[in-house]
């Protein structure tokens, strides 16, 4: 018999969730950023090997909301551990104890879904600490997202916990998104490694048009940020920096489309997108008519 289900990885803002999901799936699918909220939804990775296919949720840090933004990516994670069959709580070893997953997303009881707790970034401890930890948190998992140290059996207890089913998804696709999805992502994630601090929180990319009947693809894409002093500093000196967010940011779509693509990349100002729901629905972000619990 096949096992299949929802496997949600959850825990606070930079723990390397995302990592863990690229390590999984064996590809870049989710944004990776040193800059804390970088993830804003749900991510999918279908992963199917042997008789066992795990819809992976990558889901957003969680936080306290302060805005209308925060709240919706607290409300798609709170989603995502609902849904789950079971949990992966990841939690950096280097921010000192692990909290409690309750503790971590705000909420008054446990999930329904077994929460296996992943200690990552083990790759950083010494053995004193390593056995430390074995000895404090007996049942968690140490790992290395980065390397992979400690994912094959963390994935593999996870896999456990998953009910007897068909595959719910073909076990050649690797994500419920669109491809207009992960292009819009890509960009996004350049102009976060190459933006000051102040900045990145403010950027949301939308794409406009998406032409595959064209060689090379053709990909019209607009960067939006909430002020126009944000806009001068996207741009940069004579158009500079958005040449270069463009050349990376096509460097990554062709690597993940296989094709040749000309992206047609500009900059508009959308003022304080973050906190308008309006906004943040043309976006797609869905926005809880008031804060979670």
């Amino acid at each position: 018999m096949t096992r299949a289900g929802i496997v949600t990885v959850a825990g606070k803002p930079n723990a390397g969730k995302s990592t863990l999901l690229n390590r999984v799936m064996g590809e870049k699918l989710a944004i990776v950023s040193h800059k804390p909220q970088s993830t804003r939804d749900r991510v999918v990775g279908i992963h199917s090997a042997g008789d066992v296919q795990m819809i992976i949720y990558d889901t957003p840090g969680l936080l306290n909301p302060r805005y209308a933004l925060q709240r919706s990516m607290r409300a798609a994670a709170l989603e995502a551990l609902a849904d789950a069959d079971a949990i992966i709580h990841v939690a950096d070893v280097t921010e000192g104890p692990p909290p409690e997953l309750i503790t971590s997303a705000g909420i008054e009881r446990p999930p329904p879904a077994p929460v296996l707790l992943a200690l990552n970034k083990a790759d950083t401890l010494s053995d004193a600490q390593r056995a430390r930890l074995r000895t404090e948190h007996p049942d968690a998992f140490l790992i290395s997202a980065v390397s992979g140290e400690g994912v094959d059996e963390l994935i593999a207890a996870a896999a456990s916990h998953l009910p007897e089913s068909p595959f719910l998804y073909p076990d050649d696709e690797i994500s419920t998104h669109t491809v207009r999805f992960f292009v819009s992502e890509m960009i996004r994630e350049t102009a976060l490694e190459q933006l000051e601090d102040e900045v990145p929180y403010s950027v949301a990319c939308e794409i406009e048009e998406y032409r595959e009947d064209r060689v090379p693809l053709y990909i019209r894409a607009v960067i939006f940020v909430e002020r126009d002093s944000q806009k001068g500093i996207l741009i940069g000196a004579k158009g500079q920096r958005l040449r270069d967010i463009g050349r990376q940011a096509r460097l990554k779509i062709e690597a993940f489309t296989d094709a040749r693509v000309y992206l047609d990349l500009w900059v508009k100002v959308l003022p304080n997108w973050r906190r308008n729901e309006r906004s943040l629905k043309r976006f797609g972000y869905q926005v809880p008519d008031s804060p979670s619990p």
